[in-house]
């Protein structure tokens, strides 16, 4: 047991049925109808692996794409090709999440034998509102439907979801009030990894904040700063036009809009108290970017700019470098800029790069920051790349996640 949740040390598995539930949601390309990247379920594959080696009978849930903006929202047949290919093993799938066809092939799975069951998105109860509005404890979501159809088939419930453990849904925290329950290899494996950061981190200690959801970065910093864990936060993206703002620096029609139109601006007060307080740790950038046919870098003193401002800027990319290099232990979440193209991918590149080549311990989450190091650092160069995004930047903001405090309860260790 770590952290007061089970592992899978903790359990025999031989001719045991597993509900194993991981996170294996991932981009899709309509055209050419494939999974267009396979991360997390390379990352999940150690678990389904292990489970099967042990002898178990194992179910697989997973969910795919969003259910409220409908992207990537698709069946999980693909990802049986895929954990089919790395575990060297066939996955059997059936597209159905709990009902009859679902329960018969659970019920006629020999040990050793994975089973995909589809997309548990497909469940009204699994779906974002459904969670959002109603609000349901873990007692009551053991009551819904896809937990009491499949929970009296199994033995054990493997939670291998850190991604998704910030969500409070059935399948993620309702197995765990009616059976044995506990944590997975990658979730093992990523909340040791938060928890060093939080816990004891080697310092100085850096902070590498972008892109465009700033909401998750001004739930995180108040606590990182104020506990002494962030030495210095570099901040580029959206995030450091708001702490330019907040400055009182213009930073243009065009930048300006975008911010107001995302009601960014909401933040530009929490900024101003951030920068009371640890104006000395908040690093901001001092020149810029914008794509005019090619890459134009502009200063403070340009500003405002008529374009829109799209990345950061050669002077401050050399700064954040240098403040890096100083660095025992590098967290990032979000790129620096739009780095999808040529002319503005510059800030994202030379800092990702620039950290993977640093002898730092260095740790990468969310999803446009994953995408980006697989662009432009292939192979090992972060000691860690997170599969979660949501969840990490919470359990970086000193919240107990619903899935952990779940997998607590189901270990009879709830505090």
């Amino acid at each position: 047991m770590r952290f007061g949740i089970k592992t899978l040390d903790d359990f025999q598995f031989e001719q045991k049925t597993v509900i194993a539930r991981l996170d294996l949601n991932s981009p899709y390309d309509p055209g050419k109808k494939r999974l267009k990247d396979t991360t997390r379920i390379k990352a999940a594959a150690p678990t389904i692996r292990e489970l099967c080696e042990a002898g178990a009978k194992q179910v697989i849930l997973t969910h795919q794409g969003g259910d409220l903006e409908y992207h990537n929202y698709i069946s999980t047949g693909l990802h049986a090709h895929e954990i089919s290919e790395l575990i060297g093993k066939q996955v059997t799938f059936v597209d159905d999440v709990c009902g009859p066809a679902a329960r018969e092939a659970i019920k006629n799975l020999q040990p050793g034998q994975v089973l995909l069951l589809d997309n548990v998105r497909y469940m009204a109860e699994e779906m974002t509102l459904f969670e959002t509005k109603l609000k349901l404890p873990p007692e009551e979501q053991a009551k819904t439907v896809v937990v009491r159809k499949l929970a009296p088939l199994a033995d054990i419930y493997i939670c291998d979801a850190l991604a998704a453990a910030h969500r409070s849904q059935p399948t993620l925290v309702g197995f765990q009030e009616l059976l044995p329950s506990g944590m997975g290899r990658l979730f093992e494996k990523e909340y040791s990894i938060l928890s060093k950061i939080m816990e004891d981190p080697q310092h100085p200690v850096v902070f590498m904040l972008g892109g465009a959801k700033i909401e998750d970065a001004f739930n995180m910093m108040p606590v990182v700063l104020s506990r002494g864990i962030a030495d210095r936060i570099l901040s580029a993206g959206l995030l450091g036009h708001v702490f330019l703002m907040a400055q009182g620096k213009s930073l243009g029609k065009a930048s300006e809009e975008v911010m107001y139109r995302k009601k960014l601006d909401e933040y530009i007060d929490q900024a101003k108290d951030l920068l009371a307080g640890f104006k000395d740790k908040i690093m901001t950038p001092v020149d810029f970017a914008c794509d005019k046919g090619g890459r134009k870098e502009l200063g403070l003193s340009d500003l405002p700019s008529a374009d829109a401002i799209v990345d950061i800027g050669s002077r401050t990319i050399d700064d954040y470098k240098n403040i890096v290099n100083e660095a025992k232990t590098v967290f990032i979440n979000g790129p620096a800029g739009v780095f999808e193209k040529p002319a503005t991918e510059k800030g994202t590149r030379e800092l990702f790069s620039h950290v993977a080549g640093t002898d730092s311990f260095s740790v990468i989450g969310g999803g446009d920051s994953v995408a980006a190091a697989h662009k432009f650092v292939p192979g090992k160069g972060f000691s860690y790349i997170c599969t979660g995004g949501g969840a990490m930047v919470r359990f970086l903001s000193g919240e107990e996640l619903p899935v952990v405090r779940a997998l607590k309860k189901g270990a009879g260790t709830e505090v």
